[in-house]
């Protein structure tokens, strides 16, 4: 799983009453683009995250 600066993540919730939790990654902290990524989240605090199977990527568009 590889990302960038801009790319937004989803976060799936793991029972019927976890709602997904959505971010922007910020910075990618390992090595061509392998996490951690650094994540701010849709609520405004920022998180090191290493994802997991509940774990989607929507790639930023490049110009």
């Amino acid at each position: 799983m590889r990302a960038r600066p801009g790319d937004r993540i989803i976060i799936r919730g793991r029972t019927v009453e976890t709602p997904d939790r959505h971010g922007e990654v910020i910075e990618v902290r390992g090595k061509d683009g392998e996490p951690p990524y650094r994540v701010r989240f849709g609520e405004g605090h920022e998180s090191v995250v290493y994802p997991g199977s509940d774990f989607v990527i929507e790639h930023a568009e490049t110009v």
